[in-house]
């Protein structure tokens, strides 16, 4: 069922060839799941082909990416997901980004939990329990370390080095990185995972693993209070919709950082688009849109890595969800809160922190009738935001979007990505980063 560039005799059994094309028609033919973490893509899948919908899959590729990719995708942190349901024609954006503690400090108030069961309860189709469960039971029996996980604590091992959790985990007795394909575990987390199973997101708000992160910030310096982090709430809005070329667009809002850039950014380029010169190269007219935006926000350096990871997931019956959840930076704050496993992120207002969540780039795409044609996530930096600008104008044009490679490569930035599902004359495909090492996956969901 993998999409990972590999045919396989299986994949050939379903319809899928080494492009990463699902071709069946009917059941399970909009199912997919793509993202910059292949066991967590492999967990989404999976809640596909029980049945789930697409923000089932998106949850539970979340939860298990907050133990397989932690880096960018903690409990700590928070993000912007983006859902088109295609029975209602209902598009909603739910924002629920880290926020700087009231009193201010080193450690964000955490959104994700909050955000993903919110969202999961009004568009999810599987019990709560289901969507966690896979996240819990990689975290108690381990998992191996991916490549595209080892990657980034390569890049980040100082980062590590400085909490004796994330060290024992992630780095071996001479302080390198543990290779691909070690096991590993995390009790703390797994423990946590399991309250928040069985209690829900109150587990953590307002339970005894929120108390210990509360008491752990404040040891440490931070001032996250107790009746802030109780009371997180996530905003419900109506997304930021364009026009670029036959393309509806949706996404983010105006109101949140990340939605001022992309906007600006598609605004630029959708002009272009309109000159001769523009449509004939739109690579160039790219570029110029991200220049034109960098200056624009007074953007002139970048750290490498942001911490942050994009993924979408559509089904078989007209829903898709696009997400990018950041830690403001590569394991957050670079600590877990003790006894709990919760990688702590940065504040927003923390140095460059902020800068992580004016990147995050989840869009839905949609005809001018209103059928779906295409979900994608880009985040981690510029590049992402302007792939998938890319992408869009391509679709636009008429162009064939069914190969990562068609895709923009953001490879000039390595933690930069752009993961996108596209839906063609009846074909739909997911298509992972071609400079990262994610994975596009098919789940076989009966269509309803």
């Amino acid at each position: 069922m993998l999409l990972s560039g590999c045919a396989s005799d299986l994949g050939n059994s379903l319809g899928l060839d080494s492009g990463g094309i699902f071709r069946g028609s009917g059941a399970g033919a909009r199912a997919l799941v793509v993202g910059d973490e292949p066991y967590a893509v492999q967990v989404g899948a999976q809640i596909l082909r029980q049945g789930g919908s697409a923000a089932d899959a998106a949850a539970a590729t979340y939860f298990a990416l907050s133990v397989t990719y932690p880096v960018a995708a903690g409990l700590g942190g928070g993000g912007i997901c983006i859902v088109h349901d295609g029975a209602s024609g209902q598009t909603e954006e739910f924002d629920f980004l880290a926020r700087d503690a009231g009193s201010g400090g080193a450690y964000a108030v955490p959104g994700n939990v909050r955000g993903f069961a919110l969202m999961q309860s009004l568009y999810g189709r599987l019990p709560w329990q289901r969507v966690v469960a896979p996240a819990e039971g990689f975290a108690a029996a381990g998992f191996p370390i991916s490549h595209a996980l080892f990657a980034r604590t390569t890049a980040a091992k100082d980062v590590i080095r400085l909490d004796a959790s994330l060290a024992a985990e992630f780095l071996d007795e001479s302080g390198a990185p543990k290779p691909i394909g070690t096991t590993v575990s995390n009790p703390d987390l797994a423990g946590t995972l399991g309250q928040i199973r069985t209690g829900g997101p109150n587990a953590l708000y307002r339970g005894p693993i929120g108390a210990r992160v509360i008491a752990y910030s404040q040891t440490q310096g931070g001032a996250i209070g107790v009746p802030e982090f109780a009371r997180y709430e996530v905003q419900r809005r109506q997304p930021q919709v364009m026009q670029i070329g036959s393309q509806v667009v949706y996404l983010p809002n105006r109101s949140v950082g990340a939605g001022a850039f992309a906007g600006s950014l598609f605004d630029v380029l959708s002009r272009a688009l309109q000159t001769p010169a523009g449509e004939n190269d739109i690579q160039a007219s790219v570029v110029l849109a991200v220049k034109d935006s960098l200056k624009q926000f007074g953007i002139s350096a970048l750290p490498p890595d942001l911490g942050a990871t994009g993924f979408a997931a559509t089904d078989a019956n007209g829903q898709s969800v696009a997400c990018a959840v950041t830690m403001n930076g590569p394991f957050g704050a670079g600590r877990n809160a003790t006894g709990t496993g919760v990688t702590l992120a940065r504040a927003p207002s923390s140095g460059d922190a902020g800068l992580a969540a004016a990147f995050l780039t989840p869009v839905i795409a949609t005809s001018s009738g209103g059928s779906f044609n295409f979900a994608a996530a880009g985040s981690g930096g510029p590049n992402g935001t302007a792939a998938v600008g890319y992408a869009l104008a391509r679709i636009s044009r008429g162009d064939s979007m069914i190969r990562s490679n068609d895709l923009r490569s953001t490879g000039v930035a390595p933690n930069e990505t752009v993961n996108a599902i596209s839906c063609q004359s009846g074909l739909c495909v997911a298509l992972p980063d071609p400079s990262a090492f994610g994975l596009g996956a098919a789940g076989d969901m009966p269509a309803k």
